[in-house]
């Protein structure tokens, strides 16, 4: 390139500083700023004040947190914008935040979310979602090729709502590893053969990529390299995804509540150790109260307030736990020997937590689901609804 533009890359956290330092290791000229103040190492000239930035650049690079940010940065800079200026939004936000910004500048902005991280960046190998105007796409094609490789999409929504579904599969992928890891764990097996073995499933990309961490049972959030994704931001992600598509993301819940430095790597998430076996105990009480039909175990596992609740004989039943104890015999059913229980999900949020449980009862099969919360020196069950299906009348719930 003989002649380089320039560029003016606004927000040097991981992804903007990788972005920069590529862009000037391939002789574009590059102005970067960001909010902290930070200055990148190289060839990568930082301004105090975007508008500065900005009125010198042919391209402007948003490289920044969430729809928020852009919109802050974007409503800054727009004074000193020249009508020949394109705005190019490699940041992962709301397809309604990116609609927005694409009506505000019209012909003058792409969005571009990114698949990929720091050392894709550093290598060119970014995977591109770019929507905008034809011409301006032309023009910002120079750019994106020096960080990777470009797929057209027709709408900048469409553009950041595939962004987040990429990273939704990303979540999947780290709560899968979390759950395989924990299993491992508990069947003692050796964590390096456990790893050679998952590299050679569908999580393989994913443990090759973090091995290092996985491999260090001892490694903390402080002692791990630095993130390349970290924990907060694809919650993040997960939580725009939910708010878009009007439901709920079971990743979201799990990566929120993972109890470790919102700033680590994501690969922190996946080696989160299972839940203390104190919010268990109360859902184990619960399972030998039905396993031998004694209410004693019923009381241990409940709130003496608790309420039971569901819908029975075609009737919705609220019973107080005295009532529920009744229920029981005080000896196993007849059919235990082929009853299961299972727990199926804990979430834990500080001093309350959630539960579901599978019960295979006979013909029936029940789904409880438990509000659980520290109280009196430990965990008990606040209270439970449960779901019985097909309809059996022969069997307490």
């Amino acid at each position: 390139m003989t002649t380089p533009h320039t560029v003016a890359v606004l927000g040097l956290g991981r992804m903007g500083a990788a972005i920069a330092t590529r862009l000037a290791d391939q002789d574009w000229d590059v102005i970067g700023w960001t909010r902290s103040g930070r200055h990148v190492a190289g060839a990568v000239e930082t301004t105090r004040d975007p508008n500065d930035a900005v009125v010198k650049a042919d391209i402007t690079v948003l490289a920044l947190f969430d729809g928020r940010a852009c919109r802050q940065v974007v409503d800054r800079i727009r004074p000193s914008l020249r009508p020949d200026t394109i705005v190019l939004n490699t940041s992962t936000i709301a397809p309604a935040e990116a609609s927005a910004l694409a009506r505000q500048l019209g012909p003058s902005y792409v969005h571009a979310p990114v698949l990929g991280s720091v050392p894709a960046v550093a290598a060119g190998t970014l995977r591109i979602l770019a929507a905008g105007d034809r011409d301006s796409l032309d023009r910002v094609r120079p750019v994106l090729r020096a960080l990777g490789t470009v797929r057209p999409v027709d709408e900048a929504a469409a553009a950041a709502a595939l962004k987040l579904i990429a990273n939704s599969s990303l979540a999947g992928a780290v709560l899968a590893l979390r759950g395989s890891l924990r299993q491992a764990d508990a069947l003692d097996l050796p964590r390096a053969q456990v790893l050679d073995v998952l590299e050679l499933g569908q999580l393989g990309g994913l443990v090759s990529r973090k091995r290092t961490f996985l491999a260090d049972r001892s490694a903390t959030t402080t002692t791990a390299a630095p993130a390349e994704f970290t924990i907060g931001a694809l919650a993040k992600d997960m939580a725009l995804l939910a708010a878009a598509s009007n439901s709920p993301l079971r990743s979201a819940a799990d990566l929120a509540a993972t109890p470790a430095d919102p700033e680590a790597d994501i690969a922190v998430a996946a080696t989160v150790p299972a839940v203390d076996d104190a919010v268990l105990e109360p859902l184990r009480s619960y399972i030998r109260g039905h396993a031998t039909g004694d209410p004693t175990h019923f009381r241990d596992a409940f709130l003496p307030t608790a309420h039971i609740e569901g819908v029975r004989d075609g009737a919705f039943v609220s019973w107080r736990l005295d009532e529920y104890c009744a229920l029981f015999p005080g000896r196993p059913a007849t059919d235990e020997p082929t009853r299961t229980r299972r727990i199926d999900t804990i979430d834990v949020h500080g001093t309350v937590a959630t539960a579901s449980m599978t019960l295979r009862h006979g013909p029936n099969t029940f789904t409880d689901v438990f509000l659980l919360v520290q109280a009196e020196g430990g965990w008990r069950i606040a209270n439970k609804a449960y779901h019985r299906a097909p309809r059996n009348e022969g069997a307490p719930v």
